[in-house]
C-alpha cells in the first residue's frame, strides 16, 4: 500500500499558516507560470515561504516563486499561491493538490485557478485568455487521479460528481467583466498532460480531435480536489503560444513567461471582477 498524505499532514500545514496570518481568506488563488505578478496587488499582506510550511511540496520551476501571499484584494481577504507543485517534478498527485485541501481546512470555499496554456485551437493567439468551461482529465483517466488512495471523508465522498467542474456563475461574471473592459475572452476546454515535455504536432492534432482548446500541465488535478471538497472553481488559461499543429514552430518555457506579461493585466481585471461579487 502506498503512503498518502493524511488529514493530520494537511492540518499541520493549515495550522502553521493560521498562526502566521491575521487574515481569514474567503478565496484561494493559484497562479500559473509567469502570472505571479497579481500577488503584488495584495494589500496588508502576510507572506509565507512555502518551504517553511510543514509537508508542503516545493516548486522547482522558473516563474513559480514558492510563497503564499495572504491579504486584501478590493477589501476581500484572499490567499494567493505563487508557485504550484507539478506532477512532472516528481510529486504524487496528493502532494500536487495539497494546497487546495489546506485552503479548504482554512475555511476557503472559492478557488480561482490560473495557468499558462498552449493553444490547440488555431484561432487562439499568444496573450489571449480562455475561461474554462470544462476540462479533459486525461491523466486521471489513465490512473493518476488526485483522489486515488484512501478517501478523506472530511472533504467529500468517495465518488464525487464532476458534471460541472467550473462554476457557472463565475463563468458568467468573468465573461461579462472581460467584455465590459474591452477584453475578448475565449471559452473552452482545457486538457492537462503530465509534462514536462511540450506536445508534438501529432499530440496536438489528437488533442484537438477529442475536443480540447488549450493544453497545460496543471489545474485539472486541483479542480478535481476542489470539487470533491465542494469548492466553487473559476479557471482561466493565459494563452502563451500558438497551436503548433504542423511542427513549424518551437515552444520554450521562456516564451511562456514572456507571454505572461501580456496576460497578467487581463487576468487581474477578470479575477477582480469576479472577486467583487463575493461577500
Amino acid at each position: 500500500m502506498e503512503k498518502f498524505l493524511t488529514l493530520q499532514d494537511i492540518d499541520k500545514a493549515a495550522n502553521y499558516i493560521r498562526k502566521h496570518t491575521k487574515h481569514q481568506p474567503i478565496v484561494g488563488m493559484i497562479l500559473g507560470s509567469g502570472l505571479g505578478e497579481l500577488a503584488d496587488a495584495v494589500e496588508e499582506a502576510d507572506i509565507i515561504a512555502t518551504k517553511e510550511i510543514p509537508n508542503w511540496p516545493e516548486s522547482t520551476v522558473a516563474g513559480h516563486s514558492g510563497r503564499l501571499v495572504i491579504g486584501l484584494l478590493r477589501g476581500k481577504p484572499v490567499l494567493v499561491l505563487q508557485g504550484r507543485a507539478h506532477y512532472y517534478e516528481g510529486y504524487g498527485m496528493d502532494q500536487v493538490t495539497m494546497s487546495v485541501r489546506v485552503m479548504k481546512r482554512l475555511g476557503i470555499n472559492n478557488l480561482f485557478v490560473t495557468n499558462a496554456a498552449g493553444a490547440i485551437n488555431p484561432e487562439f493567439q499568444p496573450g489571449d485568455v480562455m475561461i474554462l468551461t470544462d476540462h479533459i482529465s486525461l491523466m486521471a483517466m489513465a490512473g493518476a487521479n488526485p483522489l486515488r488512495g484512501p478517501n478523506l471523508e472530511e472533504f467529500g465522498p468517495r465518488f464525487p460528481d464532476m458534471s460541472q467542474p467550473y462554476d457557472q456563475e463565475f463563468i458568467r461574471v468573468a465573461q461579462k467583466t472581460a467584455k465590459d473592459n474591452g477584453i475578448v475572452p475565449h471559452q473552452g476546454v482545457y486538457i492537462c498532460l503530465a509534462g514536462p515535455s511540450f506536445e508534438s504536432p501529432a499530440d496536438l492534432r489528437f488533442l484537438r480531435g477529442i475536443g480540447a482548446n488549450a493544453v497545460g500541465m496543471s489545474t485539472v488535478p486541483e479542480t478535481i480536489v476542489a470539487r470533491h471538497a465542494g469548492m466553487r472553481v473559476l479557471g482561466i488559461s493565459g494563452i502563451s503560444n500558438k497551436a503548433n499543429l504542423d511542427g513549424s514552430t518551437i515552444t520554450t518555457h521562456e516564451e511562456v513567461l514572456e507571454a505572461g506579461k501580456m496576460i497578467v493585466p487581463k487576468l487581474k481585471t477578470i479575477l477582480l471582477g469576479v472577486l467583487d461579487t463575493l461577500s
